[in-house]
């Protein structure tokens, strides 16, 4: 129950941002890299769970819209590194205050006793996560 109340979840925010032409995928790398700071296209991939020819198209789309930037690898030339660039650091601002939005009205609308339960419910869940 509370795997499928949290996939729902997930669901419901991803449903929220604004629409435009990126895919999930696209945006999951972006989100990765803006995580990150920066890596190379083979920890994207990793990070993505990827193959890296998969992540070497993902990341020509989002050149081409010019939300990644490369940089030379500080120790090795063969390697780049990738980093958001400032309008991918816009465009995952953009989702994230959608997403935050969406899920502020949502609690808005609950009780205090619900508030507070959710509040107790996340810290487990964070635990649950944790590593």
């Amino acid at each position: 129950m509370v795997r499928d109340a949290i996939t729902r979840l997930n669901r419901r925010l991803r449903r929220t941002r604004p629409m435009g032409d990126l895919t999930i995928t696209q945006i999951s790398a972006l989100q990765s890299l803006d995580a990150a700071g920066a890596l190379t296209p083979r920890e994207l991939a990793e990070v993505e769970r990827v193959q890296p020819p998969t992540m070497t198209r993902i990341i020509a789309k989002l050149e081409a819209r010019d939300l990644v930037q490369r940089t030379p690898h500080p120790t090795d030339g063969r390697q780049v590194i990738l980093a958001p660039s400032a309008a991918g650091r816009e465009l995952i601002e953009a989702y994230r205050r959608a997403r935050d939005e969406w899920l502020a009205q949502r609690i808005a609308r609950l009780s205090v006793e619900e508030r507070d339960t959710l509040q107790r419910a996340a810290e487990i869940l964070f635990r649950l996560a944790g590593d």
